[in-house]
């Protein structure tokens, strides 16, 4: 019997009744659960299943999948559901962890992390991109790639009149390196000015970062796009649904 708290990333339904949930844990990390007769109307596990669900969980383990044996709901997140660009952004937290996270493999940090996140991210009632950026320079830190920011990653160099990010060698390179990384991308003062305070922020306290709008999308194109390279992804489906979605807003 094992015992540890849990939130549900992903659901996919199983034959008629029941449903395989991909659950990121903080004792044991992501794994793969059978919930056998959730789908059921008046299944008790209904509520304990869904994306977003964070509960107190009881499994026994299968040759395949881990059981639910009891489940106690501590938070629904249920005003996540409630707001369009929430429902997008918790989702693309989901599916971060969900596509970047090995099985099995325990990280309390990033559950604490994507914990909080949720909670903040059900609280307030704008500047969700604050928030996402936020947990998305800490979330690729906590998993092994900090981005370098407090110097010329290659050389050391402090004194250069432009900055731009390197995927490939994760964080900031100055003009004199720039040759040696055709691919990076070059970001202005405030864009890196606004990288360093988001990173280093509590996420209680974000409300205090004045940033324009058109850097703070600057700032979550090139982290997202960081993330990608190192988790070798292309793309991320709940992120479409966002920018579509804007895109119908601005017609």
């Amino acid at each position: 019997m094992l015992k540890t708290e849990g939130i549900v990333l992903r659901e996919t339904k199983y034959q008629e009744t029941s449903k395989i949930l991909s659950i990121y844990t903080k004792k044991m990390g992501k794994i793969s659960v059978m919930a056998k007769g959730a789908n059921r109307p008046k299944s008790t596990l209904i509520a304990n299943t869904q994306p977003f669900s964070y509960n107190e969980y009881q499994f026994s383990q299968g040759k395949s999948f881990y059981y639910i044996n009891q489940a106690d709901i501590i938070d629904s997140f249920y005003d996540i559901r409630e707001n369009m660009d929430r429902v997008i952004y918790g989702f693309y937290l989901l599916e971060l962890i969900e596509k970047s996270m090995p099985d099995e493999e325990p990280n309390e940090k990033i559950f604490l992390l994507l914990e909080k996140t949720l909670r903040l991210l059900s609280q307030i009632e704008d500047n969700y991109l604050k928030l996402i950026v936020a947990f998305e320079l800490k979330y690729i830190s906590f998993l092994g790639y900090k981005p370098y920011l407090e110097e010329c990653v290659m050389c050391g160099n402090k004194e250069s009149s432009g900055y731009k990010f390197s995927n490939n060698q994760g964080g900031i390179i100055c003009n004199y390196c720039y040759p040696k990384d055709f691919s990076a991308k070059l970001i202005s003062k405030e864009v890196y000015t606004s990288m360093v305070k988001f990173m280093y922020a509590r996420l209680e306290d974000l409300d205090h970062i004045e940033v324009s709008e058109d850097t703070l999308c600057r700032v979550h194109d090139i982290i997202e796009n960081y993330i990608l390279y190192n988790i070798d992804r292309k793309e991320f489906n709940s992120l479409n649904m966002f920018k579509l979605n804007k895109l119908n807003i601005d017609e």
